[in-house]
């Protein structure tokens, strides 16, 4: 799976901001989705003693949630620490990982955020623009926006709010755990994002895709 939108990684700062405020415009938020047969999960850990970067693609049965594929790449970082421009350092990674799988996901779920952020372009947008592919953003804290607390039931929501518009929803995965922050990345809606985050959500607080491309990074990693 290669990407379909090609761009220059080597930015400066200023050069990464206005790029991601061009490409924040081409973001759909509205169901545009084949059959889901595959879903992928993604991760990024780092190694801070020789900043190496492991980055992990774990495609499940959009059914039976079992693991159909791992991919794992080691890289290094090439773009610095910078709030707000996260994709920046971490797709370049996801990129090599997401090439050499065999099975091409329908759906990706990503560890942060979509549109719930300062320019309503997360790494999960940016990901999903680059393989125009749908993506959801499932982030375990707040990176902007405000919202009351949602209620204490699995399947509770509350509107996520950046000056009066909904950027996505705080979502209660399982009874009385700490709920999680939902948000469009690219070619589907807030609320079948939501939808499907519950469905991959049986068990645990946090999404099987999730998991397991965090469970993926950590092996690698203590490998290392």
């Amino acid at each position: 799976m290669n990407p379909v939108f090609q761009h220059p990684w080597d930015l400066s700062e200023p050069e990464a901001l206005v790029l991601q405020q061009e490409l924040a415009k081409k973001v759909i938020m509205e169901d545009d989705l084949d059959d889901i047969k595959y879903i992928a999960g993604v991760d990024v850990a780092y190694d801070d003693k020789n900043d190496l970067q492991i980055a992990a693609v774990a495609v499940l049965d959009s059914k039976t949630l079992d693991i159909v594929e791992v991919s794992v790449v080691e890289d290094v970082s090439h773009f610095p620490y910078i709030p707000g421009l996260f994709s920046f350092r971490e797709l370049p990674s996801l990129a090599k990982a997401f090439g050499k799988l065999k099975t091409t996901p329908n759906l990706v779920v990503c560890d942060c955020q979509g549109i719930a952020h300062p320019r309503r372009f997360g790494l999960a947008c940016h990901l999903g623009i680059l393989f125009d592919v749908p993506t959801i953003g499932c982030g375990k804290t707040r990176l902007h926006g405000q919202s009351e607390e949602p209620g204490l039931k699995r399947g509770d929501t509350a509107p996520l709010i950046d000056n009066k518009e909904i950027i996505g929803n705080v979502l209660r995965t399982q009874d009385n755990v700490r709920p999680v922050y939902v948000s469009v990345g690219h070619r589907i809606s807030l609320k079948t994002a939501c939808d499907w985050i519950i469905r991959l959500s049986p068990n645990y607080r946090l999404p099987e895709t999730t998991r397991h491309a965090d469970h993926a990074v950590r092996i690698a990693l203590k490998e290392e």
